[in-house]
């Protein structure tokens, strides 16, 4: 498949029209109309083959990954999504491997009205970026820096499955790991919760490396620390049917990729939180609280601290 012929059949498989989009693919640069009274949230993520998803992971699946992680960014800023960019790099241009790839990018792009309006194509080892663009009214963005010491710790949905998914790919055991390879494959940017959080959360960000150093970057940038209570973190039915609870502890503390939001509130209202929250269709948990001293640590049932053998993962770490 030729270069431009790429384009077009992404471009057919992935249209999505939106009124602000003047002028998308097809020319030298898309124009885009920023509503007045927003700004514009936008993130960038790259997926390389190996490293972010298994060789052998479905194109679909790729495609629906590789834009579910940049939207998990919006979320966490509580922005609404409403464009993107694709820049796809290929070994060999597979007409199938292509098709399926946008097929899995437009299911997702279509859950939240979102456009593809540019990107690139070029040739080499197979790896994907994306970045998204949201709107956010300018005094109602989430960030990082906002918590407060006395302030309660959530995070939604549950954490652990998508590291288990990937221990499990290549288990032998025969039932019930089909949940968490779909969590490790197929994530849910946590899109409606990011919306909810706008005026209630002090501060947020999205569970892609592991909690404790996502949270971690909460608490650098407020200038506080937190203590999270292991019993409290919320497992899946898949997770404590197939992993022992002495296996648990990392998947749920450092495994990351799960895309959850963990962020800070006023514990006045987590009540009237938590319950917006599991209307909403995804529940949060409230697992430990905002302190003073610098740093994360977590609590096991018995008091003592508890510590994961790595905080999260970490690009070019030793």
């Amino acid at each position: 498949m030729a270069e431009f012929a790429l384009i077009d059949l992404i471009r057919a498989r992935c249209a999505v029209a939106r009124e602000d989009v003047r002028l998308g693919i097809g020319d030298d640069a898309a124009l885009l109309a920023v509503p007045a009274g927003q700004v514009l949230a936008v993130s960038t993520d790259t997926l390389v083959a190996g490293v972010h998803f298994p060789k052998d992971t479905a194109p679909f699946d790729i495609g629906w990954k590789s834009l579910a992680v940049n939207l998990s960014d919006l979320a966490a800023m509580g922005a609404q999504p409403a464009w993107a960019t694709l820049a796809l790099t290929l070994p060999v241009a597979d007409v199938a491997w292509v098709a399926a790839f946008a097929d899995g990018f437009a299911a997702l792009a279509r859950e939240f009205d979102l456009a593809l309006v540019g990107g690139d194509t070029t040739q080499g080892p197979l790896s994907i970026t994306v970045t998204v663009h949201g709107f956010v009214p300018e005094s109602l963005a989430l960030c990082r820096d906002g918590a407060k010491v006395g302030d309660a710790v959530f995070v939604t949905g549950t954490l652990g499955d998508a590291a288990a998914g990937l221990a499990l790919l290549q288990s032998p055991v025969p039932e019930g790991k089909e949940h968490l390879i779909s969590r490790l494959n197929r994530p849910t940017p946590r899109i409606t919760q990011g919306l909810l959080l706008r005026r209630r959360a002090h501060a947020c960000i999205d569970v892609s490396d592991g909690l404790v150093a996502d949270l971690g970057h909460i608490c650098t940038a407020s200038a506080v620390g937190a203590e999270i209570d292991l019993v409290l973190l919320p497992a899946s039915p898949a997770l404590l049917g197939l992993v022992a609870d002495e296996a648990r502890m990392p998947l749920q503390l450092a495994g990351g990729d799960d895309y959850e939001l963990c962020f800070s509130a006023a514990p006045a209202i987590a009540t009237e939180l938590l319950d917006d929250l599991a209307r909403s269709g995804c529940a949060a948990t409230r697992i430990g609280c905002i302190v003073a001293e610098p740093g994360v640590r977590v609590r096991a049932a018995d008091g003592s601290l508890a510590a994961p053998p790595r905080p999260g993962w970490e690009h070019f770490s030793p």
